[in-house]
């Protein structure tokens, strides 16, 4: 076996429990991505959904989000859902189908996900996952098995994931 082989360590992970409907996952937008433009695809980001009761479209958002996932535009449309959560109270579900649209995703297929609930074990799943580890609210972020609330305040956050993805990736390469 050659050393050029492309068989590299897989990139750290950073779950980031989030609602596409909570302020403070808004808020937490420029983290991310100053995280993505840092380390590109040595960190790998997954959206793991979390909706809150108090934010009725939610759960509509994260099936949403992962039928705009599926169209291979996930973050972007996360981030463009995030960008007016306002909106979103006010039109509903619709409004994810608008969304969509100004993507150039298929709305009908959006429409279809969010009306047949083709999405809704995975979110379900993330839920419980959530609850299981001890998320209670949104942004939570977990790397290399710490899990570290952003609900509060986002403050020095990015530091903090950054020194643990930093660590994560000096332990691969050694």
């Amino acid at each position: 076996m050659s050393d050029s082989s492309p068989d590299r360590p897989a990139a750290p992970v950073l779950d980031v429990w989030c609602e596409v409907q909570c302020p403070d996952c808004r808020s937490a937008l420029d983290d991310l991505r100053a995280l993505r433009a840092r380390y590109g695809d040595r960190l790998e980001l997954r959206l793991r959904h979390f909706p809150l009761e108090k934010h009725k479209h939610a759960f509509a958002g994260a099936q949403a989000a992962e039928e705009a996932f599926e169209q291979g535009q996930g973050w972007p449309y996360v981030e463009a859902v995030l960008g007016r959560v306002e909106e979103l109270g006010r039109k509903g579900e619709p409004f994810l189908v608008e969304v969509a649209g100004e993507l150039g995703l298929d709305t009908e297929e959006f429409d279809t996900a969010l009306v047949d609930g083709r999405h809704i074990l995975i979110v379900d799943a993330d839920q419980a996952e959530g609850k299981a580890i001890g998320v209670t609210g949104t942004p939570t972020y977990v790397i290399g098995g710490e899990r570290l609330d952003g609900g509060k305040s986002q403050e020095g956050l990015r530091e903090r994931i950054e020194e643990i993805a930093d660590r994560l990736l000096a332990e691969q390469s050694s």
